[in-house]
């Protein structure tokens, strides 16, 4: 494939995503991962023009593996797709699946938050523990398919911190940790993050798909 529009060298792996934040935030955790690869040679789903695939999995694997499946059949390339969310303890492990739309509209962060601390407005501190959840998925052209996983544990804070990250990050402080996922530096949360754990762990998997 040639080079997405943007991109200074041919395409070799796909991130299946249209989010922006998750697209950057992936490359951040792969490259140094990925020994020789040019950042611009990763490219999210709409730099190539790809669709959002209905992601109607029961589990973040089943909808990950959904995602890579679509875009590596649309591109003939190479495809990692994540699928991540905040599972709280005290909501039995909600909002899981549904956490980009669980105020009703998709990728509306503010208004998930919105909800979410609404929801635990009267729950005590020892009481609101939680964990981001991460399933990453790698599928080749040839039909080979990987998973992996990773979690996050931390307590959900009262109210929004922090300017970094996205979706939920401003309200989860992990374990051993005074700030919330957004005030931790980029390079500090993708150290110890659930996605940051999950494609470490698939990157030796796409080196071998990439012919490293």
């Amino acid at each position: 494939m040639t080079a997405a529009p943007g991109a200074t060298a041919p395409v070799r792996l796909v991130l299946a995503t249209h989010n922006a934040h998750k697209v950057r935030e992936l490359r951040e955790i792969l490259v140094p991962a990925l020994p020789g690869l040019d950042a611009a040679s990763i490219v999210g789903a709409g730099d190539v023009g790809a669709t959002e695939p209905v992601e109607d999995g029961l589990t973040f694997a089943e909808n990950a593996l959904i995602k890579a499946r679509a875009i590596a059949a649309f591109t003939g390339l190479p495809t990692v797709a994540d699928d991540s969310g905040l599972a709280v303890d005290v909501l039995g492990g909600a909002p899981g699946i549904f956490s980009a739309r669980w105020s009703g509209r998709h990728g509306d962060d503010a208004a998930n938050l919105e909800l979410l601390l609404a929801q635990l407005a009267d729950i005590a501190p020892e009481h609101r523990t939680a964990r981001f959840m991460c399933a990453a998925a790698l599928v080749t052209p040839d039909g080979r398919e990987e998973v992996r996983t990773g979690a996050l544990d931390g307590v959900l804070a009262t109210e929004p911190r922090g300017a970094h990250g996205f979706g939920y990050d401003p309200v989860l402080v992990p374990l051993g940790e005074t700030r919330t996922c957004a005030e931790l530096t980029p390079a500090e949360k993708n150290a110890i993050s659930h996605r940051g754990k999950a494609f470490r762990a698939l990157a030796p998997l796409v080196v071998h798909a990439l012919g490293g």
